[in-house]
């Protein structure tokens, strides 16, 4: 329908943009722990929201395989798969605010609490739009919609209302003779002999009987 392809498009885009957002914000540092030893440098060891929590990646990956296959689907198949769109989106959401509390930030700054935040808005992205796919998914567009077979019409060449070889009425005796008489002529005509297929094509091409000599 040509009034849900902006809601559709909007909802793909959210998904879309979410799920990168998640991808991106769990491979940022969220806990930076910083170890001095007098006399030599300091240690310091980062750890990503990915390294500490590998199925936040995991999350990401597959709403952002799933945001990619909405288009090609319709249906049920599209409402289902905006359920478990929707479900990642807000497993990531819920799952970055639980894995940003149990870790120790340390020396890592701002980046402790951004990185989460952009995971968990991203997440709500992504759940935001598979709710809507869930929702109104089977009413949007899909691949190759508006190149499907239409059942077909009536035939071109027979005129709407009216059977193929009826006489129209109204029509005179005279014409319906003229018309017989005219077939049967063209019928009775004897043949000339066999005709050169050549010459006959000539003939057609010109608007000519090729039968008649």
């Amino acid at each position: 329908m040509p009034g849900e392809r902006r809601p559709f498009l909007t909802a793909l885009v959210a998904c879309l943009a979410g799920a990168g957002l998640v991808a991106y914000g769990s491979t940022r540092t969220w806990s930076l722990v910083v170890v001095e030893r007098p006399g030599l440098t300091d240690l310091r060891t980062a750890t990503t929201g990915a390294a500490a929590y590998p199925w936040l990646i995991g999350l990401a990956l597959v709403a952002l395989a799933g945001a990619g296959a909405l288009p090609a689907t319709r249906g049920v198949v599209r409402r289902g798969l905006g359920v478990l769109v929707a479900s990642c989106g807000a497993a990531s959401a819920a799952g970055a605010v639980v894995a940003r509390a149990g870790m120790h930030a340390g020396a890592a700054g701002a980046g402790a609490v951004a990185w989460p935040v952009v995971c968990v808005a991203g997440g709500l992205l992504v759940a935001a739009g598979g709710l809507a796919a869930a929702w109104r998914g089977h009413r949007w567009p899909s691949m190759g919609s508006r190149y499907e077979r239409r059942p077909a019409g009536r035939s071109a060449g027979r005129p709407s209302g009216r059977p193929a070889g009826r006489v129209a009425p109204g029509a005179g005796e005279a014409g319906g003779r003229g018309d017989a008489q005219a077939a049967g002529a063209r019928v009775s005509r004897p043949s000339a002999g066999p005709v050169d297929t050549r010459a006959a094509w000539d003939a057609l091409d010109r608007g000519d009987d090729p039968t008649d000599t």
